[in-house]
């Protein structure tokens, strides 16, 4: 490993059963059951470890239907990772399965794209059907934070650290951000919910939530132009993420998996 290489972990926490009608826009003919996973990632480098997203607890997951399979915290415990000594806490947009366990990383700073917190503390957020994917107790306890000095702010596209970028995608929501991380494989994306499943930015179809269609279908563009291939881009919440990469260690299958080694 050199000072911009890292290695990746897609922790899984949550799991949502439903039917692939409910996973695009205009739904799906085949209508077969197509589940969402829900991951935090965590970045382990030699410049410290870099948690990108939060997720959601027990409450968010009872308030929305969701099954909690293995706390957050749990899943980072089990890579050795201590949630109170995390200094850096990307955040890669603010809808509720992404910014939720407020108080877990007590030291850190978020990362947040300006026009994410204008998006979620603004006019839109006026009407009911944008606030769908966010929970005010989420967007509060971030405002709270940047009264704390706890957040750098993100104009676009930016380096949080040697090896690490991040990039406004938007689409999904107005200031979603993209992850870029150089690996011994070559540079990975996280693209979080600029695509949510593989079929998204394969076949360029869209995910139903979403603020701009045009961003997000220009938004695969992006994705694969900070790629290096299909093979190095890895969705939001799609479960095959958990067969295609290998635990990162014996015992957490289905778990924790790598995402800096080649996928299968």
């Amino acid at each position: 490993m050199t000072d911009t290489t890292h290695e990746i972990y897609a922790i899984r926490y949550a799991h949502h059963d439903r039917p692939s009608s409910e996973n695009f826009l205009r739904g799906d003919l085949h209508d077969v059951n197509e589940p969402l996973a829900y991951f935090v990632w965590a970045i382990v480098g030699p410049h410290g470890t870099f948690i990108v997203d939060t997720g959601f607890g027990a409450d968010m997951a009872a308030k929305r239907g969701r099954t909690i399979v293995h706390p957050v915290v749990d899943g980072l415990k089990a890579m050795n990772i201590a949630a109170d000594e995390v200094k850096d806490v990307i955040i890669t947009h603010l809808h509720y399965d992404h910014c939720g366990n407020h108080d877990v990383f007590p030291r850190a700073r978020y990362h947040l794209q300006d026009v994410e917190m204008a998006y979620a503390t603004g006019r839109c957020m006026c009407h009911g059907e944008m606030r769908i994917p966010f929970e005010a107790n989420d967007v509060v306890a971030m405002v709270r934070k940047v009264f704390d000095g706890r957040v750098m702010f993100h104009d676009g596209d930016d380096e949080i650290a040697p090896g690490i970028t991040v990039h406004h995608i938007g689409g999904h929501s107005r200031g979603l951000q993209s992850v870029r991380v150089r690996t011994k494989r070559g540079s990975v994306i996280l693209a979080s919910d600029a695509s949510h499943l593989y079929a998204h930015f394969l076949e360029g179809r869209v995910f139903p939530v979403t603020y701009n269609v045009a961003d997000t279908v220009e938004g695969y563009r992006t994705l694969r132009r900070l790629a290096e291939s299909v093979d190095h881009i890895v969705p939001g919440h799609d479960p095959m993420v958990l067969q295609k990469y290998p635990a990162a260690r014996p015992g957490l299958e289905d778990w924790v998996v790598r995402l800096d080694v080649p996928p299968k």
